[in-house]
C-alpha cells in the first residue's frame, strides 16, 4: 500500500455509519463531506432502491464505479463515505492507494438492525445480509490503513489527528483504533516506524524508559532517557523507583509522556511508574518483543513483582498509543523471539478461526499474526477491561506459567516459555489431548522448553495458590474447549491439578 496521502475515505459494511462519520470528520476537518450513496441518487435521478430493482445489481455496481472513481479523483475531497459494496470494484480499489482508508467495522446484528427496513435493497433477508458480511470482510481489511472497531462513533473524531499523522509513517503502517472503558488510543503497526523516528502528535516532553540492552539495539528520540536493568528479577518495587526518582530529577509533569521502549518488562515497568507517578501522567509502549507486540504493550495492565508473585503490585492504565515495529524482532536472539511465540499460539487458541488457522500451520510469526493477535487482545479489552470476565481468558496458561516464574526467581525462564509451559498444563486440565499434542509439538517447533525444572512441584502448586486471580479461597483457571471455544472461571480437583503440573515437571 502506497504512503498514505489525499482524502479520508470512509470504507464498512451497511450500517457502519459511514455517512455520519464522514459529516463528523468534515465538520473538524472545516470542509464538506462528500456521500457516494447521494452523490449516485443525484445522478440518476432516483432512490437507490428503484434503480437497483429495476436495473439490477449488476447496473448499480457499473454506475457506482463510475460514480466512486469520480470522486476519488476529486483534489478537493477530504473525506468520502463509501456505499458498502464500492470496494467490490476492482477499479475502486485501485483509486484508493492514493487515499487515506477508514475501515469502520461493526457486527452483522448490529447492522442489520440499523439497514434492514431502511431501504436498503440487499438488506432484506437475514441470511444473505450476514453471508455478505462475511464475504465483504476481507475486502475491507485489504484496503483499509485504519480500523475502528465497533464502539461510539464519535471514537472516529478522536482518532482523527492519529489516522492523518498516518502520512508521516512508513508505506504500509496501519491503524487500529483501542476502546477500552477508561479511554481509547491508537496502536500503530508498521515496519520501519521506530527507524523512521515516527511518533504520534502527543504533546508533552519524552523520558524514555528502557533497558540496557535495548538502549544500545534500538533508538527513540526523547528529552530524557532512563535506563533500567533488564530482565523479570529487576521487576521490582526498587527497580520502580529508580524510574520515578529519575522522573522526578528529570522535571518530569503530568503533562509530559513516558514512552517505553523494551520487552514486557520494560512496558510493565514504565506503565506502572507513568500510573503512579503525580498520580498519573501519559505512556506510549515501543514493544520490541514478540511477547510484549502481541500481548502485554496492549490493554493498561501494568506492574511490578513481589517475590511472593507476579505482578502483585499493579496498577491499570490505558497507553495513550502504542508503536508496535516488527523490524524490532530483527535484533532479538532467537531464543527470545521463541519465547514469544508461546503468546502468539495462545492468543490463537482464544481467537479461533482464521488465526489459530494460520498458526497452526507452523513457521514464523510475521505481521499477519502479530495484527491477529492486536486485534484479538483489543477486541477483549473492550468487552472487559478490568478483569471481570471476559478478559480472564487471556490469562490461559499464565496460573501455572506464572507460578513457575515465580518458583524458579524469576531467572530461569523467560515469560513466554513459561507460558509455554503453563499451556500444557491447562490444556491437560481441559482434557483436550489431541490438541495439548499439536501445541507441544508447536512449541518443540520454536525450541520451547516442554516442561520445567529448578523448583518442584510442590513449590509450584503453593504460588499457584497464592495467584493474585484468587477469590474466596479458590483459583479459578481458564480452560479450552477448543480453538475459538476458551472459557474463565473453572474450578479444578486438586488431584488433577498436581497430575498436571506433575506431567510438566521435568523430575
Amino acid at each position: 500500500m502506497e504512503s498514505q496521502i489525499g482524502a479520508i475515505v470512509l470504507v464498512g459494511f451497511m450500517g457502519a455509519g459511514k455517512s455520519t462519520g464522514a459529516r463528523s470528520l468534515a465538520a473538524e476537518l472545516g470542509g464538506q463531506a462528500l456521500d457516494s450513496d447521494r452523490e449516485i441518487e443525484q445522478s440518476i435521478g432516483e432512490p437507490i432502491e428503484a434503480f437497483f430493482d429495476r436495473e439490477g445489481e449488476a447496473a448499480f455496481r457499473e454506475r457506482e464505479e463510475e460514480v466512486v472513481c469520480e470522486l476519488l479523483a476529486r483534489d478537493d475531497a477530504q473525506v468520502i463515505a463509501l456505499g458498502g459494496g464500492a470496494v467490490q470494484s476492482e477499479r475502486v480499489r485501485d483509486a484508493l492507494t492514493r487515499h487515506t482508508v477508514v475501515h469502520l467495522e461493526i457486527h452483522p446484528e448490529d447492522a442489520w438492525r440499523r439497514a434492514s427496513g431502511k431501504g436498503r435493497p440487499l438488506a432484506r433477508d437475514p441470511g444473505r445480509f450476514e453471508a455478505l458480511w462475511r464475504d465483504r470482510r476481507a475486502l475491507y481489511e485489504s484496503v483499509s490503513d485504519a480500523v475502528v472497531p465497533p464502539a461510539d462513533r464519535d471514537a472516529l473524531r478522536r482518532a482523527l489527528p492519529f489516522v492523518r499523522a498516518l502520512g508521516d509513517a512508513p508505506s504500509g503502517t496501519r491503524l487500529v483504533w483501542a476502546g477500552a472503558e477508561s479511554g481509547d488510543y491508537p496502536v500503530f503497526l508498521g515496519r520501519g516506524l521506530i527507524a523512521s523516528g515516527f511518533f504520534p502528535p502527543l504533546a508533552g516532553r519524552r523520558f524514555v524508559v528502557t533497558d540496557e540492552n535495548v538502549a544500545r539495539l534500538q533508538r527513540v528520540e526523547g528529552d530524557e532517557r532512563i535506563v533500567v536493568m533488564p530482565g523479570e528479577e529487576h521487576k521490582t518495587i526498587h527497580g520502580a523507583e529508580h524510574v520515578l526518582r529519575s522522573l522526578a530529577q528529570g522535571g518530569a509533569e503530568r503533562g509530559d509522556v513516558v514512552v517505553a521502549v523494551g520487552g514486557g518488562v520494560v512496558g510493565d515497568i514504565g506503565g506502572f511508574c507513568a500510573a503512579i507517578y503525580q498520580r498519573g501522567m501519559r505512556h506510549v509502549q515501543v514493544p520490541t518483543t514478540l511477547v510484549a507486540q502481541v500481548d502485554s504493550a496492549y490493554g493498561g495492565k501494568t506492574g511490578v513483582d513481589l517475590p511472593e508473585g507476579k505482578n502483585y503490585v499493579g496498577a491499570y492504565h490505558q497507553p495513550s498509543a502504542v508503536l508496535c515495529d516488527p523490524a524490532a524482532l530483527d535484533t532479538l536472539p532467537a531464543e527470545e523471539v521463541a519465547a514469544g511465540y508461546a503468546e502468539v499460539v495462545k492468543t490463537a487458541l482464544i481467537a479461533g478461526g482464521s488465526l489459530w488457522a494460520r498458526v497452526r500451520q507452523g513457521g514464523e510469526a510475521g505481521g499477519p499474526e502479530i495484527m491477529g493477535c492486536v486485534r484479538t487482545k483489543l477486541a477483549v479489552v473492550a468487552e472487559d477491561e478490568r478483569d471481570g470476565g471476559r478478559r480472564q481468558v487471556l490469562n490461559l496458561g499464565h496460573t501455572v506459567g506464572h507460578a513457575i516464574e515465580a518458583a524458579t526467581s524469576y531467572g530461569r525462564y523467560r515469560h513466554g516459555e513459561a507460558v509455554g509451559i503453563g499451556l500444557l498444563a491447562a490444556l491437560r486440565l481441559s482434557e483436550r489431548d489431541s490438541l495439548r499434542t499439536e501445541v507441544a509439538e508447536l512449541l518443540a517447533a520454536h525450541g520451547l522448553p516442554l516442561t520445567f525444572a529448578g523448583a518442584s512441584v510442590d513449590d509450584v502448586l503453593a504460588l499457584v495458590d497464592r495467584d493474585k486471580k484468587r477469590e474466596g479461597g479458590r483459583v479459578p483457571f481458564v480452560l479450552v474447549e477448543a480453538p475459538g471455544g476458551v472459557t474463565p472461571g473453572h474450578e479444578v480437583d486438586a488431584a488433577a491439578l498436581r497430575a498436571a503440573v506433575q506431567e510438566v515437571y521435568a523430575g
